[in-house]
């Protein structure tokens, strides 16, 4: 396996990396089940988990999905989520 450092995978750490943040903080301030499913999906952006996930169950998601998906969370977490509220409250 080759390592490349570009900024497609730059991104993905970066976001990954503030999901399990999220995760961590909605299992800590809000409920474990959002941290856990935050988690969960923080899997698809690392980059060695989502080429593992990609290599073991042949199933790959198209970036655009991957990017819609990023958009959605992000959304959901600043807007929607009990999380949010409590951002607001700060």
């Amino acid at each position: 396996m080759e390592k490349t450092i570009n900024i497609s995978n730059i991104i993905s750490w970066v976001f990954a990396t503030l999901l399990v943040i999220v995760g961590i903080l909605n299992i800590v301030l809000v409920h474990p089940i959002p941290g856990a499913v935050y988690l969960i999906l923080s899997l698809l952006y690392f980059p060695p988990t989502y080429t593992w996930l990609t290599e073991k169950y042949d199933f790959s998601i198209p970036v655009l999905i991957r990017i819609a998906l990023a958009i959605v969370l992000t959304m959901f977490t600043l807007g929607v989520s009990d999380l949010g509220d409590i951002i607001d409250k700060l």
